[in-house]
């Protein structure tokens, strides 16, 4: 199974022992086989919209931005409390804040 964890912003400030932490977790991730991707979103974003034949663009952002998603991680488990598992090792790691995981339907 396939999930899709987003995130916004967290408590913990970026230094030199969060990224270590943050790398050792993601190469952890990586060589079990379960982090397929991983990045930061860049602020804003672009909404299309299409009605017909018509596509209209419009520029960013659309949300607050302690609401705005900074980050992803697509990753491929084996249930559903596995995910939930992953999801909670990396919300230790960065601090309070809010995650969104997804389940990724489809092949």
């Amino acid at each position: 199974m396939r999930y899709l964890m987003t995130t916004g912003q967290n408590s913990r400030r970026p230094d030199e022992a969060l990224f270590a932490e943050m790398g050792a977790f993601i190469e952890e991730m990586t060589a079990a086989g379960i982090l397929i991707a991983t990045g930061g979103l860049e602020p804003g974003g672009v909404k299309m919209t299409s009605h017909g034949d018509e596509i209209t663009v419009t520029d960013g952002p659309f949300v607050e931005a302690k609401e705005e998603i900074l980050g992803f991680a697509l990753v491929e488990v084996s249930s559903h409390e596995e995910a939930l598992e992953v999801s909670r090792r990396f919300r230790r790691i960065v601090g309070d804040g809010d995650s969104i995981l997804h389940r990724v339907m489809g092949p």
